[in-house]
Formats: structure tokens, C-alpha cells, sequence
């Protein structure tokens, strides 16, 4: 789910468009579950998991680049500033876990 490259870290994530709510809700084969309102169309979908993302992170959303899945539900983002243990740490808080 999380790995550290050269610029960043990079976050896998799966993509549920059009839900009732923008959360993320867990974690399934290595990647991060998320949920947003906006439909799959114009790149809303897109930037909706970014501002999520990055209210979650507690990071602007400049912050936060897609990598790959601008059209899938399976997205590869990274992350700029942060280690993977932050993103951990931070991701492990808006699960409710403990860091």
C-alpha cells in the first residue's frame, strides 16, 4: 500500500465513485479503500480522493499527484513531505486505529 520512491511515497488506493459520502473505509489486498460523492466523470472523482486524501494526511492538496487510474477505480498517488511511517501513522488515526 505504501512505499517510498526518490520523490515521495507512493499510496495504492481503490476508488468507490458516486457513494452517499467521501471517506476512506479500510484496507483491502494492499490497498486503501476509499469513498467519494463525485462521479467518475471530468476528473471529479479524481479530485475528490486527492482533497480527501489530503484533509486525512493533514497536507495540502498540491501535496498529493495521481500518478495512474486517471479512468480506473485502482489509483497509484504519491505523496510529497511525508515518510511512509507518517502517512501511516496519519492514515492508521482516520481508520480509527492506534499508531
Amino acid at each position: 500500500m505504501l512505499r517510498e520512491d526518490a520523490e515521495g511515497v507512493v499510496l495504492t488506493v481503490r476508488v468507490k465513485p458516486r457513494a452517499r459520502r467521501n471517506s476512506i473505509i479500510g484496507m483491502r489486498n494492499d490497498a486503501l479503500l476509499v469513498e467519494v460523492t463525485a462521479p467518475p466523470e471530468q476528473n471529479k472523482a479524481n479530485d475528490a480522493v486527492i482533497a480527501l486524501l489530503a484533509e486525512a494526511l493533514n497536507i495540502s492538496k498540491s501535496r498529493v499527484e495521481l500518478l495512474s487510474g486517471q479512468t480506473h477505480r485502482d489509483k497509484r498517488l504519491r505523496i510529497w513531505g511525508l515518510t511512509p511511517s507518517q502517512c501511516w501513522e496519519r492514515l492508521q488515526v482516520v481508520l480509527g486505529q492506534r499508531p
